[in-house]
């Protein structure tokens, strides 16, 4: 079975640290973590990331991390005025490509 996270935040600030560490969690998720994919945008006051998974395992591990707990702290304390996580199976999954 495979997992997708779906993470939203209302954006309070995003400032270089944040860029930063984005980047470095995101690039551990995926080399460290098994993290199969990460897509993210953001838009006006508002970001969406979603992040792929093999097992809830590996997403309880990665949610564990301590660099990941330090971030959420921040998260929390500056950068978000609030957020939502949601983890859920993908029980089907395909693309449409026009050819």
């Amino acid at each position: 079975m495979k997992y997708i996270v779906i993470f939203k935040a209302k954006i309070n600030i995003l400032d270089d640290e944040y860029s930063r560490t984005a980047q470095l969690l995101r690039e551990k998720a995926l080399t460290q973590f098994n993290c199969q994919k990460f897509e993210a945008i953001t838009e006006n006051d508002v970001e969406i990331a979603l992040s792929y998974w093999n097992s809830l395992e590996d997403i309880q591990v990665w949610h564990k991390d301590a660099e990941h707990q330090v971030a959420r702290r921040l998260g929390k304390q500056k950068w978000y005025k609030n957020f939502s996580i949601e983890i859920c199976e993908i029980h089907r999954s395909y693309m449409d490509i026009n050819s």
